[in-house]
């Protein structure tokens, strides 16, 4: 932050004073103490929460996270920092990455897979396929996705492939003995505004991104929405899994509310099944 310098005290004249400069420095001095207090206050680290009563809340008090979302990160390229490359004929653009410590902190084995995964990207993706994203690569995915909120749930609509998530908010746990589902089974709850979502019952169909992160069917997820301002969501996910980790880590995104008029969420089907064998599309066509 940029140091403001104050008039030595001693050039400042006292009450009743008669020196119009001193008073002019005096009246300067005061309006840069209040022009610092409220840059402190808006660069500072409650600068980005949203004064409660400015977010969209739904008749119960419970903030609305209704409206259409999209992150501007370079996440589903690469989780981790990296630099521009190809992958193919695409570019892909260089990202700071969103894990907290830079790393992924991969078993030894799980490590070998992943830069297999790595290698052979351009057609091994699960994403190529037109397979369901999953939890949370859907979240950070470059494409739109919708939410619909009720007191009793969330149902997150996405644009790639139109898949459906609903996130259950009215206190029931999760089946005791499911089986394995692409998006998981979410359970959310509140944490005074923030919306925890635990979410787990995974397959292990899906990776976390285009550069070969990936994840076993003992995948957890704990997810935290907030808001940050009415137009701004911080989406934070923990990543659990004992069968690819060393230790749980954190990512953590930034969503933004379209706002442009008419805008919606494109139709965007993938053929997945029958069609499997077709996918990917060779890069020439």
């Amino acid at each position: 932050m940029n140091t403001i310098h104050l008039a030595p005290r001693g050039h400042i004249a006292k009450p009743g004073g008669k020196s119009r400069a001193s008073w002019q420095q005096r009246l300067l001095s005061v309006m840069l103490v209040a022009g610092f207090a409220t840059l402190s206050v808006v660069t500072g680290s409650e600068a980005i929460a949203a004064p409660a009563g400015k977010i969209p809340r739904l008749a119960n008090g419970k903030p609305d996270f209704s409206g259409i979302w999209q992150t501007t990160s370079a996440a589903d390229y690469d989780l981790e920092p990296h630099s521009a490359r190809r992958d193919g004929g695409q570019p892909v653009p260089t990202g700071p990455g969103v894990v907290e410590g830079g790393e992924i902190p991969y078993l030894p084995k799980a490590l070998e897979q992943k830069k297999k995964n790595f290698a052979e990207r351009e057609s091994a993706d699960p994403r190529n396929r037109c397979y369901t994203l999953s939890v949370p690569r859907s979240v950070y995915y470059p494409e739109p996705f919708q939410i619909f909120q009720r007191a009793r749930d969330l149902t997150i609509h996405h644009q790639f492939g139109h898949s459906v998530r609903t996130v259950h908010t009215n206190n029931t746990e999760h089946p005791a003995d499911p089986n394995d589902w692409w998006l998981g089974d979410s359970r959310g709850k509140w944490e005074g505004d923030t919306l925890v979502v635990d979410v787990k019952h995974f397959n292990d169909q899906t990776w976390l991104d285009r550069a070969g992160n990936f994840h076993s069917d003992a995948l957890h997820v704990v997810e935290r929405w907030k808001y940050l301002d009415p137009n701004t969501i911080e989406y934070k996910a923990t990543i659990e899994d004992k069968n690819v980790f060393s230790r749980p880590w954190e990512l953590s995104v930034i969503l933004h509310r379209h706002r442009e008029k008419n805008f919606q969420l494109v139709e965007n089907y993938c053929y997945t099944l029958d069609y499997d064998k077709y996918y990917p599309v060779p890069v020439e066509q």
